[in-house]
């Protein structure tokens, strides 16, 4: 317990710097020369530096504090030029290093890596759907060379391997996929769910081998688990194949809204100095007693922080991409009553345009990208479906002259004074995704079949 004495012996300052501020309780008997090296010590620098007064006043560095009037709660400033501290005095312990590899890869580079590996998840999913419709030896040998490439790619050899591995999935997916194929509509949400488990696996042992993409394949483990859980949980109950599908695009259309909030995950101590919490403000002020002294974070540990949320929000909108897209065309190729075919529709409609427009609220380019990507598989496989109906009639011609003109209006909007990004818009989009959303949801009762069942099972009067 600190006794009057010893109170009025020692006096609490703030201090500071280009490193950032810290709190010190210093005896009156210091010199500012003490301070200043104490400051150094804690903030990292490689040497201390001149204290002047928040007013502009320059400190004598051999003066104890005691004759410059100095009261607890002053705030000292640390000065740029080092004074009469003296050049050579050094500070003892480790100084942080900064990276200047200018070898190091810019974003540019980890764009063009990221469209590559998506190149190559892309054709992995495509040889798998081509060696389920092969037969003989090209069947055999298709998902053998699939199987050879998810074998190659998570091991942890050669300078591409961390890019080798955020792929590997996909083809040890796409094997599954080929083995487990079967062309009848009801039995296709199964194949997709073990392809999707498999691709998990692969993403595990890859993640088990090496911690380069821990944040892509964790994305590729809790995606591929959940798929296989929502498509066998179906097939054991009996649920319809509509059903499952739909639940599926559901998902997709509320991930974006919950991915950024969990997958920035900021360190405690980044956020707040538990050591120094407590009852009184000038208690709070102590110095701790413990082995973590320092209260400057380091940029390091923020630019970290930063980037393994980035490359979790990106690898968790390329998944929305895959499972959007499967999920519409599955539904639209399940449906087959008439009103089952018009939900079905509007769910693949108005899911889309609720994904294209939560990514307006992404200011990482890449994940918006995704997410715009994921809206327009959603209507292209809806144009796929509607297509045959329209043909030999003016509805083509009117549905091709509506989308060249809607995407010749958007750009034109963007470009005049950026209307579309202002305020008032930007309230009225959130209202139009809010709606979309509901609107997708609401037609998982007609497009699943549970609507007509209900019609059908009124007795006639």
């Amino acid at each position: 317990m600190t006794t009057g004495s010893e109170a009025l012996d020692r006096v609490a300052l703030t201090v500071h710097g280009p490193a950032g501020a810290v709190d010190l309780v210093v005896p009156l008997g210091a010199s500012a020369a003490d301070v200043a090296r104490e400051y150094a010590a804690q903030a990292g620098l490689a040497r201390p530096p001149a204290l002047g007064t928040a007013a502009g006043r320059r400190l004598d560095p051999d003066a104890p504090l005691a004759g410059t009037g100095l009261r607890s709660g002053a705030v000292l400033v640390a000065l740029g030029d080092p004074g009469r501290l003296g050049a050579g005095t050094e500070v003892p312990g480790p100084v942080p290093e900064r990276r200047t590899d200018a070898t190091a890869p810019g974003p540019v580079a980890g764009a063009w890596v990221g469209a590559w590996v998506g190149v190559a998840a892309g054709l992995a999913a495509l040889a798998g759907w081509a060696a389920a419709r092969a037969d003989g030896a090209l069947h055999q040998a298709s998902v053998g060379l699939l199987v050879l490439a998810a074998l190659v790619g998570v091991l942890p050899l050669g300078r591409l391997a961390e890019h080798r591995v955020v792929a590997a999935p996909a083809f040890a997916g796409a094997a599954a996929f080929a083995v487990v194929w079967e062309p009848e509509v009801v039995l296709r949400p199964t194949a997709v769910g073990v392809a999707a488990l498999v691709a998990a696996l692969a993403a595990a042992v890859g993640r088990s081998l090496s911690r380069a993409q821990e944040q892509v394949l964790r994305v590729w483990v809790v995606v591929g688990a959940g798929v296989f859980v929502i498509t066998v949980a179906g097939a054991l109950v009996g649920a319809p194949t509509a059903l499952v599908w739909g639940v599926l695009l559901v998902l997709a259309v509320l991930a974006p809204r919950f991915v950024p909030g969990l997958a920035v995950d900021v360190p405690d101590q980044l956020l707040l100095d538990l050591e120094r919490l407590a009852v009184t403000a000038w208690s709070a002020r102590e110095r701790p007693a413990g082995r973590r002294g320092r209260t400057i974070v380091a940029p390091e540990a923020v630019a970290e922080v930063a980037a393994g949320g980035a490359r979790t929000v990106t690898a968790a909108c390329a998944a929305v991409v895959a499972v959007a897209v499967v999920a519409a065309s599955g539904l639209l190729g399940a449906v087959e009553a008439g009103v089952d075919v018009v939900g079905a529709r509007v769910m693949v409609l108005f899911s889309g345009a609720a994904i294209v427009l939560a990514a307006r609220s992404y200011r990482h380019r890449a994940a918006r990208a995704l997410l715009r990507l994921a809206g327009l598989g959603c209507w292209v496989a809806l144009g796929v479906d509607v297509a045959p109906a329209l043909q030999g009639s003016a509805g083509m011609a009117v549905a091709v002259g509506a989308v060249l003109v809607a995407g010749l209006v958007v750009p034109v909007a963007v470009a005049t004074g950026r209307g579309w990004r202002s305020a008032w818009w930007a309230r009225r989009a959130e209202v139009a995704e809010g709606l979309s959303s509901a609107l997708a949801l609401a037609a998982l009762v007609v497009a699943s079949g549970f609507f007509r069942h209900l019609w059908e099972s009124i007795p006639d009067v």
